[in-house]
């Protein structure tokens, strides 16, 4: 096969393209392979018929300086709108301030039901949840169980699929943090010189004009300006591997010009690291490919539904706590950036959180359109008949699902990489199996590089352990920080089982791959 000093880049999405960018920028040769048609991962902006749609809501805000250097330097400030944050709850009809204002909240709910609600936490408080180990009990003691089933329970079942009582606590004490109904109250109230422990969001962040599509199609072309490669529609199907040497040699993919074999001094993988495991040849150990099998994923469908502009809305996104629909969230494309939309009309993109083999998923478009227009109309969002076109965007595998046995199964896979193909590097949020957010998952990109082209030893598992939610603005004055995780630990399921190949090796049983469609 040659020798080769150069890199194999799998994935050309925001850890794939900087990985591969800032390789070139010390004259490190780079070949990047894309399984889909376009570029950009889940931070790709999807084009239909004119409309562009931004798969899940992208803000480009970040506390890591080097990140949003890289931004400026691949788009001119031109390309960039700054775009004020504004999100809010829909629940019974009416529209809640997020964060909750007091003010707000009382207006809504009205004053019996007000009352009710301090009735429901003056009882948590006097008898709080016996078991609070898990999201609901944890919640609930801190806001009462009426607040809770109102604000936390419905979205929260929809984003991962089960029952709040069977998720774990650290997950809301990482987001929600010290925060409880009486100091909510309190810092509604008290002037804001006089608030202490005060947790609060960006109020605007920087946004592409074009979406953040427009971020990766551009850094692809750099890439390819300063002579890499990137082949999108190009399947990596194995990565090969020396035993005897530690090291992997060569990937072979599958793409418009056939199946072919291709040699790589360093390999940086943004694919699902369970497909990693999977592609190796010789394949891992048993234990090793258990441990890939019994990782998961929530995946995300978004049906966009093109409307008259009266009926749009300034947030950024509205999430749904109706437990009648299922749409957990929608966008409104428009309130991102005017050049996703049309001029008199604007796109509201409603986001469903779903598994691969659930039936939403297999729902075909067209009844997917319709019942989502039904839902929209049943919000009272919009008038019967104001649809004029829709959509559907699939997006495999945009979560990490974190259940009991997540951490053991990726340090199982880690050490094992680390021993026996030190030369193959995961990055970002699927590579690393952690709900990395953008700029997070381009920082270990960046920091495998420089270990590639500069032999430098940074801990890539450290970007992102122990840090501040990345959206937010901490005035705490006891040092607290969080564990820079933003998803919820969840049940187990019973463990992957192994098949066996032709060639009496154990692999773990894969799932159909679907490209978003």
């Amino acid at each position: 096969m040659g020798e080769d000093r150069g890199t194999v880049v799998i994935g050309a999405g925001p850890a794939g393209l900087t990985a591969a960018y800032e390789l070139l920028r010390r004259d490190n040769p780079v070949r990047v392979f894309e399984a889909d048609e376009v570029v950009g991962g889940i931070s790709r902006t999807v084009e239909r018929g004119g409309w562009r749609f931004d798969i899940g809501g992208h803000r480009f805000f970040t506390k890591v300086a080097r990140v949003e250097e890289f931004w400026h330097e691949i788009l001119p400030d031109e390309d960039f709108l700054l775009r004020p944050r504004m999100s809010r709850i829909y629940y019974r009809g009416a529209l809640f301030d997020y964060p909750l204002s007091a003010t707000n909240a009382l207006r809504n709910l009205g004053l019996r039901e007000a009352v009710l609600c301090m009735g429901s936490y003056a009882r948590a408080r006097l008898r709080p949840p016996k078991d609070q180990s898990h999201f609901e009990g944890w919640v609930s003691a801190r806001f009462g169980w009426r607040l809770y089933s109102m604000f936390f329970k419905t979205y929260t079942e929809k984003v991962w699929g089960m029952p709040a009582d069977r998720l774990q606590a650290d997950w809301a004490a990482q987001r929600i943090k010290n925060l409880s109904l009486a100091k909510a109250v309190r810092n509604a109230v008290l002037p804001r010189r006089n608030r202490t422990d005060v947790t609060s969001l960006i109020e605007e962040f920087q946004y592409p004009k074009l979406g953040p599509g427009m971020m990766w199609e551009r850094c692809a072309e750099e890439v390819r300006r300063r002579g890499g490669r990137v082949d999108t529609g190009t399947w990596v199907t194995a990565v090969h591997r020396d035993p005897e040497r530690r090291r992997a040699v060569a990937v072979t993919v599958n793409g418009g010009g056939g199946q072919h074999t291709e040699p790589a001094a360093h390999v940086v993988s943004s694919m699902p690291i369970s497909e990693l495991v999977a592609a190796l040849r010789p394949a891992a150990p048993p234990e090793v490919l258990a441990a890939a099998a019994d990782l998961r994923y929530r995946d995300f469908l978004t049906v966009a539904l093109v409307v008259p502009e009266e009926f749009s809305f300034p947030d950024n996104w509205i999430y749904v706590h109706d437990p009648a629909v299922k749409v957990g969230r929608i966008q409104n494309f428009g309130s991102w950036s005017p050049y996703l939309v049309k001029d008199g009309r604007t796109c509201l993109g409603l986001e469903y959180f779903v598994f691969e083999d659930d039936e939403t998923w297999r729902t075909p478009d067209a009844e997917l359109i319709a019942a989502a227009t039904a839902e929209l109309e049943r919000l009272g969002l919009v008038r019967p008949g104001v649809v004029e076109a829709g959509h559907v965007v699939r997006m495999p595998k945009a979560y990490p699902v974190y259940d009991e046995r997540y951490r053991r199964n990726v340090d199982v896979i880690r050490g094992w990489l680390a021993r026996e193909v030190p030369n193959v590097h995961p990055v970002g949020r699927n590579g690393m199996h952690r709900y990395n957010n953008q700029d997070h998952s381009m920082l270990t990109a960046m920091l495998t590089a420089e270990n590639i082209a500069c032999g430098t030893s940074h801990d890539v598992w450290s970007v992102n352990v122990e840090q501040d939610y990345h959206e937010e603005s901490s005035h705490d004055g006891d040092g607290h920080r969080g564990t820079g995780r933003d998803a919820p630990v969840v049940p187990a399921r019973p463990a992957a089982p192994l098949a066996t190949t032709l060639d009496g090796a154990a692999r773990p049983e894969r799932p159909t791959q679907v490209r978003p469609g």
